[in-house]
């Protein structure tokens, strides 16, 4: 399916599992063992490659350096990977509140 997609348009995925466990490892300046650690809390669900892999993508990275930076001033994992959930709740749900208020704002008969 992947193959399918151009690879300039993979590359510019935001959700696309580009990076090997090793190579997140690196970009984050952290452990395997890290990214294992808040897999098994479920704030991350790494996809697995055809070999059985764990594969991450970018926004993946982003919320495990989220927790890394929670970690890093003391946070215990399991916390900080509930504060980074709740985190990304909220921004959702601020993003959604901020369409409704859009489409209100447009619609015929409003003011």
């Amino acid at each position: 399916m992947a193959a399918d997609i151009p690879l300039g348009d993979r590359l510019d995925d935001d959700d696309y599992p580009a990076y090997t466990m090793g190579r997140a490892a690196e970009m984050l300046g952290t452990t395997p063992g890290f990214l294992r650690a808040i897999g098994e809390a479920r704030l991350i669900t790494p996809l697995r490659s055809e070999g059985g892999h764990r594969r991450y993508s970018r926004y993946q990275l982003r919320i495990a350096a989220r927790a890394r930076e929670l970690v890093d001033r003391g946070t215990p994992i399991e916390a900080a990977c509930r504060i980074v959930i709740l985190e990304d709740q909220l921004e959702e749900a601020q993003r959604i509140n901020a369409e409704y208020r859009r489409a209100a704002n447009t619609t015929p008969g409003t003011a």
